[in-house]
């Protein structure tokens, strides 16, 4: 009983506080308007500078990726990207078998996949590649359901690949991946 009689008026009393605060002086919120405004001016001018400053960082050319091995069901990625005028313009990020058959167009495994889950390579890579040159930031590709491996895969690879357009290194990265059995 004690403990509710406590906390009632610990809340009574943070309330009032409150009440007391939001009933300042009328200068008060007009400072903060102005403050608010202000710093959104502020906030607005620095993320645009941010963003032409990202897509000025990129160097014109094609930067390419290349895992070394193929997985255990014989696929391996390849992944490049094309820069014009410090803009990403072309996403081509694709699985590809010892033969250099593109995975997107495997009619058997497009349609196997998708019947299991609704989805196959010829549907999420040109989602993918379409996604990145749309949003121009490999943060801001968002997963493709049904895809999430690859989509990781795509996360993973294309920093790497904005990293070397950064710095205008266009030799080819060669990932020495994992193949687990």
């Amino acid at each position: 009983m004690e403990l509710k009689k406590t906390l009632s008026t610990a809340t009574l009393l943070l309330a009032s506080t409150f009440v007391l605060a939001a009933c300042g002086g009328a200068d008060t919120d007009t400072e903060a308007e102005s403050s608010a405004a202000a710093s959104s001016e502020v906030v607005a001018e620095s993320s645009s500078e941010a963003v032409s400053e990202a897509a000025a960082e990129l160097q014109d050319g094609t930067y390419t990726l290349v895992e070394k091995n193929f997985d255990t069901r014989g696929w391996k990625t390849e992944f490049s990207i094309t820069v014009v005028d410090g803009k990403i313009t072309e996403s081509a990020y694709e699985n590809v078998n010892e033969a250099g058959a593109k995975k997107s167009e495997d009619a058997t495994y497009q349609e196997n996949m998708a019947a299991k889950v609704g989805i196959g390579p010829a549907d999420y890579f040109p989602a993918l590649n379409n996604q990145l040159v749309e949003k121009q930031d490999p943060e801001a590709v968002e997963v493709v359901t049904g895809a999430t491996g690859s989509t990781d895969t795509f996360k993973k690879y294309a920093p790497m690949l904005i990293d070397a357009a950064e710095a205008g290194d266009t030799t080819t990265i060669e990932i020495d991946n994992v193949v687990e059995e």
